[in-house]
């Protein structure tokens, strides 16, 4: 069974950064896409970014882009995990954070089959 486990969420104050990791287990997904969503309280859930197994993380919406990178380890094999480094962190970036893969690229969430739990990054002002 395929099972996406992120880490790294936690309170941070604004203007602080925080890195979450997402690790894959349980079947190779080096040919899938692996990215994140994000669900504030009360809020749908917004798409943040992907990446495919070599390039740069694609797809940014305006609201992070230039303060979120996606990376993607390359030291193993199967690239399995997938990064989320967060800067210049704002309070309006408090949301649960979930990893997805899909086979393709996509800003759709929907097209997404694999999800992670999700973990929780709250920003204080």
């Amino acid at each position: 069974q395929v099972q996406l486990v992120e880490s790294g969420g936690g309170l941070v104050q604004a203007g602080g950064s925080l890195r979450l990791s997402c690790k894959a287990s349980g079947r190779d997904l080096n040919t899938y896409w692996m990215g994140w969503v994000r669900q504030a309280l009360g809020k749908e859930r917004e798409f943040i970014g992907t990446i495919g197994w070599s390039g740069p993380g694609v797809g940014y919406p305006d609201s992070v882009l230039g303060r979120f990178t996606i990376t993607r380890d390359k030291a193993t094999k199967t690239h399995d995990t997938v990064y989320l480094q967060m800067n210049s962190l704002k309070p309006e970036d408090t949301a649960v954070y979930y990893c997805v893969a899909g086979v393709r690229f996509s800003k759709n969430i929907n097209e997404y089959e694999l999800w992670g739990r999700g973990t929780q990054v709250t920003v204080s002002s």
